[in-house]
């Protein structure tokens, strides 16, 4: 990724030029490039590459209508050769150019080798350059997360993963394994995740002055999602890889808020699990007793996420932190309200929740808040437990998981909970199908906004 990006001032001269702009720069421009535009019929939008004399590149060209959008070089960094290309341009184009074009050469290559040679993009600031490649790969350990099959990305890798990201950041982790999580209070996460043989754990990562303001991220992290008893169909377990997307999505986050130094008191819970199938198994109309105290009966074991979130969500309370924010794939609801590419979020919060979206549209990585409609808390009560796991309707199925989550969160507390899809169903500009962060920019836009020095 490194090598996609340099900070100087070599290479083919690259201009990427509004479309409005497009007729003006051209008349500036001499005979031969002018008569090589109209000899390849250029129609005044997209990619160019101008010879010189001597058949090789003079200089390239990207026409466009959106040159300042964040995904601008998405797909040119697909189609130039190997090579240098130096932009000129102001900080915020060199930034979304940057940031574009490394994420747009991203490929998830673990399993099957890509010999590419890939071309770089040189700037002339050592600032964005650091600045793009830490962003980036934030954006790019989420997808990676994602991507990766769920053999290899079980609770005990995610364990790793974490520990890995404290070593590099001086962290501290502690990993509540097993039958520890009973001993210790854990007891929705350990009843959904001891059906496997990948032991269930809490993920407790912690970094920065204990003086400074606390904000604490929570992860759902279904490692594989067979639906436990109330077993998915095929279909619906083909891309379970990615129910633990939103413990990728607070490690992602993580990664970002660290390598930024950003002054707070940082704590990331990942409530790690495979829900399985076997003889231990837990049951529809079992009933658990949660951390925070309250009884909760099982409807349907399909919706575990809400349950191994629960006791996290109880646990991060204990420290009063100034934001709480989870990440979990929690609802198709939220899918069918909003689509696949809108994450949707929920707040207690007017001045966080107006921040967050604020903060989305001016990094493009929009985020629309839905409503905690309080009526609704009553479609998850149950006859024998304080309330059920589901709904008793599947209609706004995402407002009343969110309505069960909130149950579990201290009314003090300004907290805000993220249901995404981690997951491109098409290809676009800089996003390839597969794992994706959704989100993560633009809360940390907000988080630097409100406490960077």
């Amino acid at each position: 990724m490194t090598s996609l990006l340099l900070s100087g001032t070599q290479g083919t001269p690259l201009s990427i030029i509004a479309e409005q702009d497009f007729q003006p720069w051209l008349a500036q421009q001499s005979k031969t490039e002018q008569n090589w535009l109209n000899a390849t019929h250029f129609p005044g939008k997209g990619l160019s590459l101008i010879p010189n004399s001597e058949g090789g590149i003079a200089q390239i060209i990207y026409v466009t209508d959106k040159p300042d959008e964040y995904w601008v070089c998405g797909d040119i960094v697909n189609q130039l050769p190997a090579g240098q290309y130096y932009l000129q341009a102001d900080a915020q184009q060199l930034h979304v150019a940057a940031f574009s074009w490394v994420l747009g050469a991203y490929k998830f290559d673990r399993y099957k080798k890509n010999d590419k040679q890939y071309p770089q993009l040189v700037i002339d600031s050592k600032t964005i350059v650091e600045q793009v490649l830490t962003l980036t790969r934030s954006v790019s350990l989420v997808r990676d997360l994602v991507n990766t099959p769920a053999a290899d990305m079980m609770p005990q890798h995610l364990g790793e993963t974490m520990e890995s990201l404290a070593s590099e950041f001086g962290a501290q982790v502690n990993q509540i394994i097993g039958d520890q999580l009973l001993e210790q209070n854990y007891p929705t996460i350990h009843m959904v995740g001891r059906a496997s043989a990948n032991l269930p754990r809490l993920i407790d990562l912690t970094w920065g002055d204990e003086n400074a303001p606390k904000v604490t991220l929570v992860g759902k992290g279904v490692c594989f999602d067979s639906g436990g008893l109330d077993l998915k169909p095929g279909a619906g377990m083909r891309l379970m890889k990615k129910d633990m997307g939103g413990a990728a999505h607070v490690i992602g986050l993580a990664h970002q808020i660290m390598a930024s130094n950003l002054p707070v008191r940082l704590r990331v819970l990942v409530p790690a699990v495979e829900n399985a199938v076997s003889s231990d198994a837990f049951r529809p109309g079992d009933v658990i007793t949660t951390r925070k105290g309250l009884t909760v009966e099982i409807d349907n074991t399909d919706a575990e996420g809400r349950l191994v979130l629960c006791d996290a969500l109880a646990e991060a309370c204990n420290d009063k932190p100034e934001l709480l924010i989870d990440f979990a794939t929690l609802t198709g609801a939220m899918r069918i309200a909003l689509g696949t590419e809108l994450p949707g979020f929920f707040s207690n919060d007017e001045a966080v929740a107006a921040g967050f979206t604020s903060a989305g549209l001016q990094v493009e990585d929009p985020v629309w808040r839905m409503p905690l409609h309080q009526a609704y808390f009553d479609l998850t009560k149950s006859d024998i437990a304080d309330l059920a796991n589901c709904g008793s309707t599947p209609f706004g199925g995402a407002i009343t998981a969110a309505l069960y989550l909130e149950a579990f969160v201290d009314s003090d507390i300004s907290w805000s909970h993220f249901d995404v899809m981690a997951w491109n169903n098409r290809k676009l500009p800089g996003r390839p199908v597969g794992g994706e962060a959704f989100g993560i920019r633009a809360v940390f836009e907000y988080l630097q906004q409100r406490y960077s020095k």
